[in-house]
């Protein structure tokens, strides 16, 4: 972390209302002040990318996770149709949510949905808005 020391005399209000800082003052007094920058330095999380893509749908268990809003399920179902009008071979398993405003795994169902989401080879998010 960056840290600058200035004398507490040394700061003040420059006219246009910013602060500034003059020149150095002879005689250092002994009250200092410390500014931190707000921006900390920590030991960075690592770098993880997106899963790898899916090279075709073909073949494959797609999970359609549909919200709790009332076009969700209708939606979900066109997508699960297209799906299977060009993908034959595809299967796909719906998850709704039915619980307002939580994530999934805070609710009751968390270890259904998180059986759910392991079993699936892609998931189509759909939101009923």
């Amino acid at each position: 972390m960056k840290r600058t020391l200035f004398p507490l005399a040394a700061l003040a209000i420059g006219a246009a209302g910013l602060l500034t800082l003059p020149a150095p003052l002879a005689a250092e007094p002994a009250a200092r002040y410390e500014v931190l920058s707000p921006w900390a330095e920590v030991d960075p999380v690592p770098m993880r990318g997106l899963s790898p893509r899916l090279d075709s749908l073909a073949g494959k268990k797609i999970g359609i996770f549909a919200n709790y809003k009332r076009a969700a399920l209708p939606v979900a179902e066109a997508i699960e149709k297209n799906l299977k009008a060009l993908y034959p071979d595809t299967r796909t398993v719906l998850f709704h949510s039915t619980e307002w405003n939580v994530t999934e795994v805070e609710t009751a169902d968390r270890e259904t949905f998180t059986a759910w989401a392991k079993g699936v080879d892609a998931v189509v998010g759909v939101i009923g808005d």
